[in-house]
């Protein structure tokens, strides 16, 4: 077992030999939903979360070998490796510290300590270092060469070999960075000229914070603000008054021995430890401060959209039946999608129900017409600009058609765009106009969430915390992770799924994806899993990954419709057989399989995880992981933001959720936000333990600044509104924040925040205390 197992064992509190065995199936080629649904004996039950935090660390503690060896290589060519130092090198357990190791011999451009010491100086900044009663200037008089013409010149290059040697010298990085990193606060001030273009930033033109306490999107705010010219930000120690020492430089002069005991040399020595510090030190810790408090706020972003796009991913399918997809607009109109059971477009068209044109009586004609020609079961209405005026449209086609039996729902329609322009979209609709691809999107959506969200880059989906500010390629990896996970924890339907939703399946990719529907569109639909093996480039250990996630329903084995794997169905073969049943009557038989016992059908290869997970499958054969479909209902003439009033009730969905609080739509264009201290009666750690995306809530207003657009709701229905024209109004959006939560790069607000101080007089205020803690 080596150093690496060990290290990812403690970290994740597993055994090693999970993580050895987890390594061994990933070198091998396996796909974590893979292992964690058909390799539970082999890695003891480690489940998907678990196998992916495994997987980051395995990825990061690589590249981190990969960088011990290079620079063992490195110091070794210059021929300066001692056994101490290799050894320092080998205990190394994190990058900053092996760069701290490595960095007095990082090959650099020549410094000016550098060409100190080959003009011979060192000898005198040695002696000066060791004995401080010499008197520098009488010393550096004997140095005085070309170069340095005098011995002040002198003095300069003794002090910079000095400088260098401190700032590089791994011991003391070790004692400083830590201490530096627990107390230093991270500083934001406006850049002088930039109040009014970055207003948005203004909670931030003068603070600090402590930066252990720092909440990522607070962090990832200021970054941005940096990014954009608005702001300018540092790490330093607070109330360090202007002219005092730096209790850095004391940590400096205690590590070399130097202290002020009026010496002749003491004074020039308290200089070289400034200089140290101020120039060097520093800006060095400052540097790489900032630069882990980006890494962990981006790690903390991108765990929050991976938490929301699940949830989204995963949210409740209305399920097969016919759709009208409807994409409002106004000038433009509302572009009309039909599609059938399958998710086929039957029919398209445009209507101008609203202004200019408001052909009101002809837009209703023209879809009761196409909904009783294509037996319309429901209609999605995207929730763009005319959402609200087309769903009243939607409404009032359902009251005069009650014959149709038709349900209304308002749905997310963010990225529906990206997809319209998107090259799968064109692929998938070359004679298609742009405009009417995205109602498709609306309509197919509804249907399946799942089935049509991964046609769509998941940054464009819009449930993200800061998603264009973070880390990219730890995004992708990550977002991917999750889509790849949601997918095969549903599993798909080998005859009807499309390219996009195969090549998440483990194992696949976009090519075996595409040769899979080429040879279901030559050949017919499959009529068992066998029939895949038959697919061009669908080898043996591409079967083994993808063939439990991969379904066939109506085909010629019942099994090949459930998520039991082909190599476990010997396993069922031995339950019919000790038990006299045949398939038919034992799938779904919940009382026939309760009395089957798990035990008695493990074997070397299949033991108690595996038997228990088929006789599961068995009960409920394919079941859907998803919860039931519910549409949420809005509250009739409430449209606009106008027409909230303190104290209203209302039924929303949750479209997005971050460290402080959830927003929700609440059918005004506009969605609101839930603080963290106003989603539960309780104490709220993590939004995302009470709230997903994608839930439907209800909400009460407490707040509304219709000029500012801004909507303050609590999930406690007890909660009184703030007294009329109390100050204090909660700041429910943030640097660029929008509808849909942080759609099309917009970001959520990095806190509550108020015009008025705190005195806990009004519920402005305490959000307003609330979010300065968070």
């Amino acid at each position: 077992m080596n150093m690496l197992t060990q290290q990812i064992a403690r970290e994740l509190t597993v055994r090693p030999e999970q993580v050895q065995a987890a390594v061994d199936l990933l070198d091998g080629g396996a796909t974590v939903p893979f292992i964690a649904r058909y390799r539970k004996e082999v890695t003891q039950g480690l489940d998907d979360t678990q196998l992916r935090n495994l997987q980051e660390r395995l990825l990061y503690l690589r590249e981190l070998e990969d960088r011990r060896a290079t620079i063992l290589d490195s110091i070794g060519e210059q021929g300066k490796l001692t056994d101490d130092l290799k050894k320092k090198i080998q205990a190394a357990d994190t990058k900053a510290v092996l760069e701290d190791l490595y960095l007095p011999y990082k090959p650099k451009r020549t410094t000016k300590g550098q060409l100190a010491i080959a003009a011979g100086i060192q000898p005198l900044a040695d002696s000066l270092l060791a004995d401080p009663t010499k008197s520098p200037e009488e010393l550096a008089a004997g140095f005085v060469c070309e170069g340095y013409a005098d011995a002040k010149a002198v003095l300069d290059g003794a002090k910079y070999i000095l400088m260098e040697r401190f700032a590089e010298d791994p011991d003391l990085l070790g004692k400083v960075r830590p201490w530096f990193q627990q107390e230093s606060h991270l500083f934001s001030k406006v850049v002088e000229g930039k109040e009014a273009e970055g207003a948005k930033f203004r909670d931030y033109f003068e603070s600090h914070e402590n930066i252990l306490d720092l909440p990522s999107h607070r962090a990832l705010a200021m970054f941005r603000g940096r990014n954009e010219g608005i702001l300018s930000i540092g790490a330093n120690l607070p109330d360090i008054e202007p002219g005092t020492s730096h209790p850095g430089e004391g940590m400096v002069a205690g590590h070399n021995g130097i202290s002020d005991q009026g010496r002749p040399a003491d004074k020039w020595l308290q200089e070289v430890v400034r200089w140290t510090w101020r120039i060097k030190l520093q800006p060095h810790l400052e540097s790489n401060v900032l630069t882990e408090l980006k890494q962990k706020a981006d790690e903390e972003a991108i765990r929050v959209f991976g938490q929301n796009l699940k949830s989204l991913l995963m949210a409740a399918p209305a399920g097969l039946r016919a759709t009208m997809g409807l994409d409002p607009g106004l000038r433009t109109g509302v572009k009309v999608a039909v599609v059938d059971h399958t998710g086929k477009l039957v029919a398209h068209t445009a209507i101008f129900p609203h202004e200019p044109r408001r052909d009101w009586d002809s837009s209703l004609a023209t879809l009761a017409k196409l909904c009783a020609a294509h037996n319309v079961e429901l209609i999605a209405i995207g929730n763009g600009t005319a959402s609200r005026e087309t769903d009243k449209l939607a409404g009032e086609l359902i009251k005069k058609h009650p014959e149709l039996n038709m349900t209304k729902i308002v749905v997310s329609e963010a990225g529906a765009s990206v997809y319209s322009a998107s090259a799968l979209a064109a692929e998938e609709f070359p004679d298609l106009d742009v405009s009417y691809r995205g109602a498709v999107s609306i309509a197919r959506r509804l249907q399946d969430p799942l089935a049509e969200l991964v046609k769509i880059e998941p940054k464009a989906i819009g449930v993200g915390q800061y998603q264009h500010d973070v880390n990219q390629a730890q995004l992708v990896r990550a977002l991917e992770g999750v889509v790849e996970d949601c997918v095969n924890a549903v599993g798909v339907d080998a005859n009807t799924a499309s390219v996009a939703l195969l090549t998440h399946i483990a194992g696949l990719n976009k090519t075996i994806a595409q040769n899979l529907v080429n040879f279901r569109n030559e050949h017919g639909a499959f009529r068992s899993r066998d029939d895949l093996k038959k697919v061009p480039r669908l080898g043996a250990k591409t079967f083994e990954q993808a063939a439990g996630f991969l379904r066939v329903p109506n085909g010629d084995n019942p099994l090949d419709a459930s998520g039991v794997h082909p190599e476990a169905y010997p396993v069922v073969e031995k339950i019919l057989r000790a038990k006299a049943l045949s398939l038919k009557e034992l799938m779904g038989n919940g009382e026939k399989l309760r009395g089957v016992k798990p035990a008695e059908f493990t074997d070397e290869r299949f033991g108690l995880p595996t038997v228990q997970d088929i006789l599961a499958e068995l009960e409920k054969p394919g079941r859907d992981p998803r919860p039931a479909f519910v549409a949420p209902q809005f509250l009739d003439g409430v449209t606009e933001i106008k027409d909230l009033k303190e104290g209203m009730v209302l039924e929303g969905v949750v479209t997005n959720v971050t460290n402080f609080g959830a927003f929700v739509d609440i059918g005004v264009h506009q969605d609101g936000l839930v603080h963290i201290s106003m989603l539960a009666d309780t104490f709220v750690k993590d939004p995302h333990a009470v709230v997903k995306a994608g839930d439907i809530v209800k909400v009460k207003v407490l707040e509304v600044d219709v000029a500012r657009k801004r909507i303050a709701l609590s999930r406690r229905l007890n909660e009184k509104p703030a007294p009329a024209g109390a100050g204090g109004k909660p700041e429910t959006r943030g640097p660029g924040q929008g509808r849909g939560g942080s759609g099309g790069g917009k970001t959520p607000a990095a806190k509550i925040q108020g015009s008025a101080p705190v005195k806990g007089g009004t519920l402005g205020d305490l959000l307003l205390k609330a979010g300065m803690k968070k």
